[in-house]
Order: structure tokens, then C-alpha cells, then sequence
């Protein structure tokens, strides 16, 4: 992706699950263990309008979304289009479907390369080999997790690429309801 800042929508996932996912995130791939644990509503695009105009929008879908409750299924992989490993949204990952056709509107419309699916990355490395590795660790430790597998969505954060590709700075934490 190319022709400017890349912008994205996160839910941080600040429980026990997102403990988890940050901790297992440092063992498996130190280089991205300052990223705090999400779910990703938008990935990342340019945007087609301002970074006002997103805000704005993202506001007003926001106002009008009460917060809501997902699960956490099991811990699965994007293998071998990428090196990615991720916990699935198993139980009303629909809402996020929802939150995520509404805001890839506007300002924030982008083609994306790949159908949305609602999860919690765990890591994405940088080899096949080094995803396979990650799989069957994560799963053996998520298989005991003995805290609730659910997180509460109840703010999105509007963020924006830093200098490199690994960091990204909190513009506009959003709130959901009125």
C-alpha cells in the first residue's frame, strides 16, 4: 500500500484475553510485542477524504452502536496467503461484520484485498515456517485459558500509520452509544 498515511479502526482488547494475546504476542515475535492487543474493525487503508471526515464518520456509526459482547473461538491461521495467527471471533463476530460494511464508507472506503473476518491477531511473523510454529504453541496455551473467552466492545480507536510499519499512534478513541 502506497500514496500517503495508512489509517485504521481498532477495538484494543484490554482484559485478561488481551493480556494473554500481548504476553504469547512477546514470545512468539518480540518485534511486535509493543503493539497492544485488537481487534481490527478497518485494516489499514489510505484515506479518500480527510482525516476530519473519517473522524466524523466513524463518530457518528459510533453514536448509534450500542456496545456489545463477543467470543472467542478457537486459535486458527491465514496460512498460506499470510504468516498471520489469530484467535477467530466466534460468537457475534456478526456485529463486527456490521461495524465494518458501515464504516468502510466515505472518507474511509477502500477495496480491500481480502473479505473481512472479526479476530484478535496473536502475531504475524515473517516466514510460513514461523507461522506453523506459532500455531501450535498458541493453541496449546490457548487450549489453558481458563478466564472468560469474551471482551466487550465498547470503544473504537481511529489510528494512523507512525514513521515505520510497525507502529501506529492513537488519533481519535471513539466511544459506542449515545
Amino acid at each position: 500500500m502506497n500514496g500517503g498515511p495508512q489509517y485504521a479502526l481498532v477495538a484494543y482488547i484490554g482484559n485478561a484475553v488481551g493480556e494473554f494475546v500481548e504476553n504469547l504476542r512477546g514470545e512468539l515475535h518480540p518485534a511486535h510485542a509493543h503493539l497492544p492487543a485488537h481487534i481490527t474493525v478497518l485494516p489499514p487503508r489510505c484515506l479518500s477524504g480527510s482525516e476530519t471526515d473519517a473522524i466524523s464518520l466513524v463518530s457518528s456509526i459510533c453514536k448509534e452502536t450500542n456496545p456489545f459482547e463477543v467470543s472467542l473461538g478457537d486459535v486458527e491461521n491465514f496460512m498460506p496467503v499470510t504468516p498471520t495467527v489469530f484467535i477467530r471471533v466466534a460468537f457475534a463476530a456478526y456485529r463486527l461484520r456490521e461495524l465494518h460494511d458501515k464504516m468502510n464508507a466515505g472518507p474511509l472506503c477502500f477495496d480491500e484485498q481480502w473479505p473481512y473476518m472479526p479476530h484478535l491477531t496473536i502475531a504475524k511473523v515473517d516466514t510460513l515456517d514461523e507461522a506453523a510454529r506459532a500455531l501450535e504453541i498458541a493453541r496449546q496455551r490457548w487450549a489453558f485459558f481458563t478466564s472468560p473467552r469474551k471482551v466487550v466492545i465498547e470503544r473504537l480507536t481511529f489510528v494512523r500509520q507512525g514513521n515505520d510499519c510497525n507502529s501506529w499512534i492513537d488519533i481519535a478513541p471513539v466511544p459506542l452509544g449515545k
